[in-house]
């Protein structure tokens, strides 16, 4: 039995998770919980994390939620992806109306963004305009509060330019769903190093089949997966490529296993010089 303490300020709680050699699924073992990217690390991480206190939501109500998480997603730069549905954001409600011309969303977007200090054009302007004004056009036709998250979920990716992914997204954003899962490379690389996605995992063939993988792993860890998928991507983002590398592999250029540490405090000498890491707030804008 491995025990996690948590807490601060003299009020401690207790985790308790099997052995490290136990395994939690087919295939894949529980592994040290101080240990980083094994199942147990992970479940700790959003056992300590829990729910953000304001939860997921981006903004206040769908239409916004769908702005947002489709201008942010197909690979934007979050700081791209918030600047840019910001502006449009500001537009709809200048505007008064949830629906948008095509001609004005590419106006909006073809316009130089300013991202610290800097102009930056988004990308695709002209392609993302035309799923912009279809979905808030779909979305006047959408029975939000009729459907559970996973036919809200569905209905969703029936609107243009918004696949499983980025309609998980919307469908965790809103209600906190732990139905859905938001595949992205950050998750998947993570599930593939704990072997619960096979190596070469592709989510654009393969969605609905992994995703099923994900929840199973989050319901046998006893442990939200919508906070699993938040810490996840979270820190896998802020590892760097040479970092990640280290971590990832289990017999290291110094020729000898990577040993343990504590992830946020001390970390052990072989690494500590190269990298601090600290265990990231749950950030909940996808990049």
């Amino acid at each position: 039995m491995q025990r996690v303490i948590g807490g601060s300020d003299g009020e401690y709680r207790f985790l308790e998770l099997p052995d490290a050699d136990e395994w939690l699924m087919d295939g894949v073992r529980w592994g040290s919980f101080e240990h980083p990217l094994t199942p147990a690390f992970w479940v700790t991480q959003a056992w300590l994390q829990g729910e953000p206190a304001e939860g997921f939501a981006l903004c206040a109500n769908l239409v916004e939620e769908v702005v947002t998480c489709l201008l942010g997603g197909h690979g934007a730069p979050a700081e791209v992806g918030l600047a840019a549905s910001s502006r449009v954001i500001e537009a709809l409600r200048g505007s008064g109306s949830a629906r948008m011309s095509v001609e004005r969303a590419e106006e909006l977007l073809r316009t130089p963004l300013s991202i610290n200090g800097r102009e930056i054009r988004y990308r695709f302007a002209g392609q993302r305009a035309r799923y912009l004004h279809g979905c808030l056009e779909g979305l006047s036709e959408l029975p939000e509060s009729g459907l559970d998250d996973v036919e809200l979920r569905d209905a969703l990716c029936g609107l243009p330019g918004i696949g499983p992914k980025t309609a998980s997204w919307i469908v965790r954003n809103r209600r906190g769903s732990d139905e859905v899962a938001i595949l992205d490379v950050h998750i998947v690389r993570a599930c593939e190093h704990m072997g619960v996605f096979p190596k070469g995992a592709d989510p654009a063939r393969r969605y609905f089949e992994l995703e099923t993988r994900f929840l199973e792993f989050c319901r046998r860890g006893e442990a939200r997966a919508s906070v699993v998928d938040a810490v996840m991507w979270a820190t896998m983002r802020k590892l760097s490529r040479p970092m990640l590398k280290l971590l990832v592999d289990p017999v290291p250029a110094m020729g000898e296993p990577l040993p343990l540490f504590a992830w946020g405090e001390e970390q052990c000498p072989a690494v500590g010089e190269a990298a601090a890491i600290t265990a990231p707030a749950v950030d909940l804008v996808r990049a």
